[in-house]
């Protein structure tokens, strides 16, 4: 059974930082892209990063760009989001997801997706 698992949530000021991690099992590294997403109350949900499990491709939202980083570690199944210089706007729930194929498609479909951990910016 595929699942996944994030945490590393929480409360920060602005210009803070947060590293979220996503715990993934019952599939092969391999055969996933792994990516973030996020939805703020009264927003729909953004897209964040997203990366392949070789780490040859990486892809980034705007919001992203110059202040998160999306690593991985194969061995331990898991995929990581460093977020520096926090602003309130990005408090939000943030959602790892899991797309099957080796390479992330932007418009392609997601086969799994995490319960969602809080992330909270205060100004």
């Amino acid at each position: 059974q595929v699942q996944l698992v994030e945490s590393g949530g929480g409360l920060v000021q602005a210009g803070g930082s947060l590293r979220l991690s996503c715990a993934a099992s019952g599939l092969t590294a391999s055969t996933y892209a792994m990516g973030w997403f996020r939805q703020a109350p009264g927003k729909e949900r953004e897209f964040v990063a997203a990366m392949n499990w070789s780490g040859n491709s990486i892809y980034y939202g705007v919001s992203a760009q110059g202040r998160f980083t999306i690593t991985r570690d194969n061995a331990k199944n898991m995929v990581f989001l460093q977020m520096n210089s926090l602003k309130p706007d990005d408090t939000a729930v943030y959602y790892c997801a899991a797309q099957l194929g080796s390479s992330w498609r932007p418009k392609g479909g997601i086969g799994y997706w995490g319960q969602g951990t809080q992330v909270t910016v205060s100004s």
